[in-house]
């Protein structure tokens, strides 16, 4: 008698498209239309296990022996459908043994010139009391980088703040050192800031545009919107300064798109108004949401309600995205292009992001920390520039959040687009980076989902979409 063969419940997951039924392979974050014969396989399976000759039996009146056996191998094959053999850990590793850096986070002054209510950084100061990072531990921590990852093709240096710009002097001197260092080790170097506009001038922009950087403007929608948390120190709104500021950027700035970084907290929730006043009034090249369920000010945290209904408009704008990528249009809402690009390119994360992994934030006294929320904060460093990564530190806390099991995470059908979510949303919430973030998992999944829905409308209908506005997002 042959093997008992079973469906691997955690290995699929299915969304309907009309009529058609789409396979997300989980292991492999890959998609796939299920054809009649893979369809009539898993319904098979999951009324009761049975061999594959039964399974022939019971098929025999719909499709020949020979395409279910064929189909079934494949099954087999993507562990879809298991005939006993021992299944393939999901994640090749157990243990974070070696960590590949290639981005710093240059925390440059953590004085700003606004005084948002809803900031998380827990290092702020007022414009007077900013503590200035040096160029000795700016440089410092470009050999880091050199030296902890020397073989790396690409390396990324983040300017932070505050409002980074307030400590120009040394981004200008960090350039300089970086395109020298990077040049003589044979290496390529990026630049990245996000800022809050305010500083610019054309003298500025020219210079940024000259040396590419990857430029997110903070800014959170109309002026109503924006002026009731992005406040000076004085409390007044900055909307009007931001506006002037982003019409010169976008005016001169050619290099790179750039993007415009919203943060959604209690009482706003529609999306659309945002994004139509920032994409189509602004001209901003992308916009993207972040909605505020974590912070320390409770009073600025979504309600569930709200969450929920932010989902929705985001799914709304979706809809939007989709009707104008069928018409081979891309209207900048990255929250979803960037979901589409994870599922397109088969995205596996066994890591939520990147933080301690292959990037490490540099506070101005050279401690290293796991991302630049965290600077200023009571979670352990990791090292100092100035001395040593603690490797075994750092590898031991990353591993915690290997492993899944008992957590839940480890049969969620998203568990690898998500994996567990945001390091200091769950420090935030539960007190420890480790923890998943349970408070938003099930409106996570529906958004996967739709994801799901609107890849699989555009690769049927327009998939030049894909090789036009989602492949070359990596040149960026």
């Amino acid at each position: 008698m042959g093997a008992l063969l079973n469906l691997v419940e955690r290995n699929l997951h299915e969304v309907r498209v009309d009529d058609d039924r789409m396979l997300f392979h989980i292991p492999s974050s890959s998609l796939f239309a299920t054809d009649d014969v893979t369809g009539g396989i898993i319904d098979a399976l999951r009324v009761q296990s049975c061999t594959s000759e039964d399974l022939v039996l019971r098929l025999a009146g719909r499709f020949a022996g020979q395409d279910v056996n064929e189909t079934l191998r494949e099954l087999i094959a993507l562990e879809v459908v298991n005939d006993g053999s021992p299944l393939t850990p999901e994640l090749g590793i157990s243990r974070v043994e070696r960590t590949a850096l290639n981005t710093v986070v240059l925390n440059v002054n953590t004085g700003c010139n606004l005084s948002c209510t809803y900031c998380y950084k827990e290092d702020l100061d007022k414009p007077s009391a900013g503590k200035k990072m040096g160029a000795d531990t700016a440089e410092a921590s470009v050999e880091m980088l050199l030296r902890e990852s020397p073989d790396e093709e690409r390396y990324s240096v983040v300017f932070f703040g505050g409002e980074p710009l307030s400590n120009r002097p040394l981004i200008e001197h960090m350039v300089n050192y970086c395109e020298r260092r990077f040049a003589e080790a044979g290496k390529q170097v990026e630049f990245i800031m996000t800022t809050n506009a305010t500083l610019l001038t054309e003298e500025i922009v020219d210079y940024l545009n000259a040396h590419r950087f990857g430029l997110s403007v903070s800014i959170d929608g109309p002026k109503t919107v924006h002026d009731r948390n992005r406040i000076t120190v004085g409390g007044q709104g900055t909307y009007d300064v931001v506006r002037r500021k982003v019409d010169l950027l976008l005016s001169r700035y050619r290099s790179r798109p750039v993007g415009a970084r919203v943060t959604l907290t209690r009482g706003i929730t529609d999306v659309e108004t945002i994004w139509n006043h920032l994409f189509n009034e602004l001209g901003f090249a992308e916009v993207g949401f972040a909605p505020v369920t974590s912070g320390d000010m409770s009073d600025f945290n979504l309600t569930g309600d709200e969450l929920v209904e932010v989902f929705a408009n985001m799914k709304a704008l979706g809809r939007r995205y989709l009707e104008a990528a069928l018409e081979h249009r891309n209207i900048g809402f990255s929250n979803l292009h960037q979901l589409i690009t994870d599922i397109h390119e088969g995205h596996k994360k066994a890591l939520p992001c990147g933080a301690g992994l292959k990037m490490l934030a540099v506070d101005h006294k050279g401690e290293l920390n796991l991302c630049h929320r965290f600077t200023g904060s009571s979670l352990p460093t990791f090292g100092n520039v100035h001395g040593e990564v603690k490797q075994a530190e750092l590898n031991d806390f990353l591993s915690q959040r290997l492993d899944r099991s008992g957590t839940g995470c480890d049969t969620c059908h998203i568990r690898n687009l998500c994996s567990g979510g945001c390091y200091h949303e769950s420090y935030a919430r539960y007190g420890d980076p480790t923890h998943p973030t349970y408070h938003y998992c099930e409106l996570m999944r529906d958004w996967v989902d739709f994801g799901i829905e609107v890849y699989s409308r555009i690769m049927a209908a327009n998939p030049a979409f894909i090789s036009s506005y989602i492949t070359p997002r990596k040149a960026h």
